[in-house]
């Protein structure tokens, strides 16, 4: 190890790569094993794409982070994942592997070509914002639905995650208290399935694929946007905004090929940690040339994570329903606030509105899901609506 690395380790960035792995691990985990419940995939078919989601993307973070000694944490987007959700019933499984295997290769050419940031100009955050809301806005309802019908377990889980937003300590993360607590309270319930957990090396499986018009129009597309806008142009830009010389260009070509790696063993696109950079790259993770550590170090956790994939994968067969159902809402309460916000704070809310209400509307027309239609509704709402609005962006994107 080269005597600069060793030198740069400092405590505050350990302490910040074990609370941004505390955030991947309780924040983003709950959501996997929902939304693979959700697919009705194998707890094979779930621990392959744990693994490769994590692992990949913990290799690439390690090498960029050591090579440009930045904080890049590369991860698998949140917002994509929850997206894929929504469509479990009009897409297969093997179209949606298509369509990520197609928004990889689509990454991957936006980051050769130096444009990967370019493709939000003509896409309003606003009405992006707005469809992803409407999306996941399911979510939040089921876990709703699931507090009132199980309250001992689901009702604990909820009311710790209550208590860890009103203690506000970064390193005592709500959905942390959440699976804590709602796990204490399925084992004193005695609500687990019957089946063990099976303590076992995950075993890569390369998923059959289907390439479909339909599916690439209404998965690849907004999962592109989703990695790049919400993941990307964010993340990237925090680290901007700490003064370091980002790589942009290399960034985004990592991130295109992580998402096609993961895509071939039934993974999603991968992204930078808009999340995980705030942690990574704050003040409080030490000095500014020392930050890559924490980077680093919860990347090394992750792929410790990713090698524990089948257990994790079988508590799909383990754990009551209502739970799961607890914590992915739980989990996704803050990606929704980000959401209204950005959708509402600002101009073209209208558009933002009618994106909003097409995305929570399930149906499909020509086969293309509604979350597609959301941001054409949109569009066409906020040229309707908000012209001047919409232009200005147009041409203020444009010049910039």
């Amino acid at each position: 190890m080269s005597s600069r690395w060793v030198k740069d380790l400092n405590a505050a960035a350990v302490w910040a790569g074990i609370t941004a792995f505390v955030w991947y691990a309780f924040g983003a985990v709950p959501l996997h094993i929902a939304v693979s419940e959700q697919l009705g995939l194998s707890t094979a078919q779930t621990a392959s794409w744990i693994f490769i989601v994590w692992f990949s993307g913990a290799v690439a973070t390690i090498a960029m982070s050591f090579y440009f000694r930045q904080p890049i944490p590369i991860t698998w987007t949140i917002p994509g994942l929850i997206f894929l959700g929504t469509l479990a019933d009009r897409f297969t499984f093997a179209e949606l592997i298509g369509a990520n295997l197609i928004a990889g290769i689509l990454l991957l050419a936006l980051g050769l070509a130096g444009i990967g940031g370019r493709i939000m100009t003509w896409l309003p955050l606003p009405i992006i914002m707005g469809m992803f809301g409407g999306s996941i806005l399911s979510y939040v309802l089921r876990m709703v639905t699931a507090t009132v019908e199980d309250v001992a377990v689901a009702g604990t889980a909820v009311a710790c995650y209550l208590a860890g937003r009103f203690i506000a300590n970064p390193r005592v993360p709500p959905v942390g208290l959440a699976v804590v607590g709602g796990g204490i309270a399925v084992w004193l319930v005695g609500t687990p399935g019957a089946e063990p957990v099976a303590w076992t090396l995950p075993a890569l499986a390369v998923p059959p694929m289907t390439f479909s018009l339909p599916a690439a129009i209404a998965v690849s597309l907004p999962m592109v946007v989703l990695a790049i806008g919400l993941g990307n142009v964010q993340g990237l830009g925090f680290l901007l905004g700490q003064g370091y010389k980002v790589p942009v260009n290399p960034v985004s070509t990592a991130v295109g090929l992580t998402s096609i790696v993961n895509a071939f063993f039934g993974g999603h696109p991968a992204t930078v940690a808009r999340t995980g950079v705030a942690i990574l790259a704050s003040p409080d993770s030490g000095p500014v040339t020392g930050r890559y550590w924490a980077a680093v170090i919860s990347a090394a956790l992750t792929i410790a994570l990713a090698f524990a994939a089948t257990p994790v994968a079988s508590l799909l067969n383990v754990l009551p329903r209502s739970y799961i159902y607890a914590l992915a809402g739980l989990a996704i309460l803050a990606s929704l606030q980000d959401a209204l916000e950005k959708s509402f704070s600002g101009g073209m809310r209208f558009g933002a509105l009618v994106g909003f209400i097409v995305a929570a509307t399930p149906f499909s027309v020509l086969g293309i899901s509604s979350a597609f239609w959301a941001i054409v509704a949109g569009l066409v709402a906020s040229w309707l609506v908000e012209r001047k609005q919409l232009v200005d962006f147009w041409r203020q994107e444009q010049s910039g």
